[in-house]
Formats: C-alpha cells, structure tokens, sequence
C-alpha cells in the first residue's frame, strides 16, 4: 500500500554565500535520491531550512536545477537554538512509497551526523 513517508536530510555550508549553499544542497539531495531510489513523481513536497546564518539564496533552488519543477518545496528559518550547528541546511522529503520505514535512508552529511545522538 502506498503511503506518505518522510526522508530526512541535513548538511553544512562551508560559507554563506550561493555556490557554498548550492553545493551542498545539491550534495545532500543527490545522495538522498541515489540511498532512496527517489523519482520526482512519487514527491509529495520538499521542505528546506536553514539557520539563521544562512540567507544568500533560496536552498529549494538547488531541487529546481535537478528538475524537481513540479514538486512542491518550501523554506524556512530553523529555530535559532544557543550553541547549535552553525551554517545547517536540513531537508524533509514526505514521499508516497510502498517502502517501511525502517527501508528509508536518512542521511547527515558535513558533520551533522551529532544531530541524530
């Protein structure tokens, strides 16, 4: 049975400006799709924050030039909690999938790894 299932994501920037954020955007989204056999049409929407910190361009932008154009993405401003990563980009793909969720790859790249422990 098919149902809606979220992927989680989360990067750094090595710097705040476009091709730092780009980069590993597309990075983060490209291993996302490759662990989770992901195809535009399966997306129900893509939802992307950001810390304060970062704010050169949209990171929903990096979707686009991989040809998500009919999906729906959305971006965001993460909490500002004292003392938490700095420079982090975060993803959220809701997907309908026939997968479990325990089939689902989440991936932390850059360091973000600490965000899971």
């Amino acid at each position: 049975m098919t149902v809606c299932r979220g992927i989680r994501g989360a990067t750094t920037a090595e710097a705040n400006t476009g091709e730092a954020i780009h980069g590993a955007t597309t990075e983060l989204l490209e291993a996302l799709i490759e662990a989770n056999g992901l195809e535009e049409k399966d997306l129900a929407s893509v939802i992307f924050t950001m810390t304060p910190d970062l704010n050169a361009v949209f990171p929903a932008a990096a979707a686009r030039r991989l040809g998500w154009n009919s999906t729906a993405l959305l971006g965001a401003v993460e909490v500002d909690v004292p003392g938490s990563l700095n420079r982090c980009i975060r993803i959220l793909i809701l997907v309908n999938t026939d997968k479990q969720p325990e089939e689902l790859v989440n991936i932390y790249l850059r360091g973000t790894e600490t965000l899971r422990s």
